[in-house]
């Protein structure tokens, strides 16, 4: 007699975790490097109990298994800024974190006290070499090639190293923008960097506005469902009360 609740409620549960990814991928639409998110669903079968039937009926329940992220390529913007870059087609910038190295595609890059190019969160952007990119004071006319090579008036600096992933979905989201994940890297090997340009975000606004009017409609209709189908079976048991008392 519960069946169809409990299906009802696995569909809502669902719905709700849609709708946060959803609200997550809208609130991101202006950060730059930011891949939007889906959720990916299953149907989960369950055999009932009871009956007299020699063939048990299959329930259906919706199930999310995963998020899945959408790596395509956002939009370059133009920006200006010598240390602003952008990777056209694959990779992913390295940058050196407390905890290890971590992954991004967000390239507005700047110079800490030290001379050294970090990311907005002060961690440094690494080098082909494996080691941090440092400017001395007297570094002017700073250029950064098509493969990620940095030249100054003082001739080349290094190359930002950028590195691809065979299972890029394993990619996991930390605060930031960073990215993290077990797989080992493989450096890119045709890299094509734009300088005074970023990557936006590949949100799409429009349907991301659609997908949210419907899964909110989704939600309310499964909720008017179980409200409907609560308000029978207590119209049920109220009316089969009197007989069980006689």
């Amino acid at each position: 007699m519960e069946s169809s609740v409990l299906i009802a409620l696995s569909r809502q549960g669902t719905l709700k975790r849609e709708m946060d990814v959803i609200a997550n991928n809208l609130a991101n639409m202006n950060t730059t490097g930011f891949k939007s998110q889906k959720m990916l669903f299953v149907e989960h079968l369950v055999k009932s109990r009871g009956g007299d039937r020699l063939l048990p009926v299959k329930l259906s329940f919706a199930r999310d298994v995963a998020q899945i992220t959408d790596l395509s390529e956002g939009q370059i913007n133009t920006t200006g800024n010598t240390l602003d870059v952008a990777i056209r087609k694959d990779g992913f910038f390295v940058v050196e974190t407390p905890n290890g190295q971590r992954y991004t595609r967000n390239g507005r890059f700047e110079t800490d006290s030290q001379g050294q190019l970090v990311n907005q969160q002060g961690f440094p952007v690494l080098t082909g070499a494996g080691v941090p990119l440092v400017f001395a004071p007297e570094d002017t006319d700073i250029s950064i090639a098509r493969d990620g090579t940095v030249s100054s008036n003082n001739g080349e600096l290094g190359q930002i190293k950028l590195v691809k992933f065979e299972k890029a979905q394993n990619l996991q989201k930390e605060a930031g923008g960073l990215l993290n994940t077990n797989d080992a890297p493989v450096n890119v090997d045709d890299p094509v960097i734009i300088q005074g340009a970023l990557e936006g975000s590949n949100v799409q606004p429009i349907l991301e506005l659609s997908k949210m009017i419907e899964t909110h409609r989704a939600f309310q209709s499964v909720r008017s469902f179980i409200e409907r189908e609560d308000q029978r079976q207590k119209k049920m048991i109220q009316q089969l009360s009197p007989r069980v008392g006689a």
